[in-house]
């Protein structure tokens, strides 16, 4: 492992995070850290919480993003800067340049979430919905700085970037100066090569873990063949970690400094956002809830004090709509039943009834006596059941058969 101290084979080390640090003095929030008793219970030792979903644009990309705007030459300024962005980088590129002075374009695709649109162009940022994902946006972006002067910044490959997203890293060894292990979900690489720089330069024991989407996990197979390998295709809620392939930058720092990578799955990162809403009252982004979803996943795994970055907080509504239910089903905390009751008065009623008694609420109810599939004499009863868990499922469909009760599971974990 690379001493972030000494050695120069990657491009961001300690001094360049402090010059970083010192320029955002006053601009950026210093966030909090949170203790997780909920996970800390799980693992066994103390595990904290690093909200940059609580920093300003509520993610952690206003630190890259003002470094590097800050660093522009003034006749580079006057150009104005353009980036392409689904969201978070874009925020940060707007925000960073309203402060200081500098025009900015952003390219965002067709189908970017309303609310991020909203806020990039209520930050002051001229925004450009071009094409159907982020690659023909960023096209688009290369080609207005070729056609304009304006300035690409890159959400991630570059040396201020990364030093700007390493400032979580000093932070961190500053509010838990005995940390074991730090998590970190990962897209491009500029905020975990950025983070293993500062804390290993202080503590090189500390075992440093990138996080990334298993339907997105462009660096596992990269580390593997020794040079940035871009994938196929991609798919995940975790939108804010989805990059096709690190950078060249960031290859070269993360591969000299980052102990390990995990890869955690959709339902993980659903529960993950639902454990942070229910247990430490926080809005975190399905990709800032990746090391939560490590954490849940394999809670004896690493070694503890143990701090998860939450990277980002922005998530659309109805996108934090779909990923709750999803959570909960995934948590079998939902139960879909089909029951076949007698045709006579009452049978609802009584029905309904045993569910209240069971503990169980009721979120949906079909009632049908209109099937070839159902005799005559009886009627269909579908069911969907809010629930405390996989073991309140099992009792709800074992307590409903002992009552005489021809019961179906199609939805939880006695399907």
């Amino acid at each position: 492992m690379a001493d972030p101290r000494t050695d120069t084979a990657f491009p961001v080390g300690l001094d360049d995070i402090r010059s970083a640090a010192a320029l955002l003095d006053g601009v950026i929030r210093k966030t909090p850290v949170h203790h997780s008793r909920a996970l800390t219970d799980l693992t066994g030792g103390p595990v904290w919480l690093k909200c940059e979903n609580l920093q300003r644009t509520g993610s952690f990309k206003i630190r890259g993003a003002y470094t590097r705007l800050a660093r522009l030459p003034e006749e580079q300024c006057r150009s104005g800067v353009v980036a392409a962005s689904a969201g978070n980088h874009a925020q940060g590129v707007a925000l960073a340049a309203r402060l200081l002075g500098i025009g900015a374009t952003v390219f965002m695709p067709e189908g970017a979430a309303i609310p991020k649109v909203h806020a990039t162009r209520g930050y002051g940022a001229a925004v450009e919905l071009v094409g159907e994902t982020i690659e023909q946006s960023l096209a688009a972006a290369r080609e207005f700085a070729e056609r304009t002067g304006a300035v690409l910044i890159h959400p991630f490959d570059h040396p201020d970037v990364i030093a700007g997203q390493g400032t979580v890293g000093l932070e961190i060894l500053e509010q838990v100066p005995d940390v074991r292990t730090v998590l970190i979900a990962t897209g491009g690489g500029g905020l975990l090569g950025g983070v293993a720089a500062a804390v290993k330069a202080g503590r090189p024991d500390v075992h440093v873990v990138g996080v990334q989407a298993a339907g997105a996990a462009a660096w596992p197979a990269s580390l593997d063949r020794g040079a940035p390998t871009p994938l196929d295709s991609m798919r995940t809620i975790a939108d804010g970690i989805a990059v096709g392939m690190p950078g060249e930058i960031t290859y070269r720092q993360v591969a000299a400094l980052v102990d390990e990578f995990v890869t955690v799955g959709e339902d993980a990162l659903s529960r993950a956002l639902l454990h942070c809403l229910e247990r430490a009252k926080l809005l975190v982004e399905p990709a800032g809830a990746a090391p939560i979803a490590a954490l849940l996943g394999e809670p004896r795994r690493w070694e503890t004090p143990a701090v998860a970055v939450l990277s980002g907080g922005n998530v659309d509504p109805l996108v934090l709509l779909h990923v709750i239910q999803h959570g909960m089903a995934s948590a079998a905390r939902y139960l879909s039943l089909r029951v076949r009751v007698g045709d006579r008065p009452g049978a609802l009623a009584e029905l309904l009834r045993q569910v209240a008694r069971l503990g169980a609420n009721v979120i949906d109810i079909e009632h049908s006596r209109i099937s070839g599939t159902v005799p005559m004499g009886d009627v269909d009863v579908a069911l969907s059941l809010e629930t405390r868990g996989p073991d309140h499922c099992r009792e709800l469909v074992e307590a409903l058969r002992d009552a005489g009760h021809r019961v179906t599971a199609v939805g939880g974990p006695d399907r």
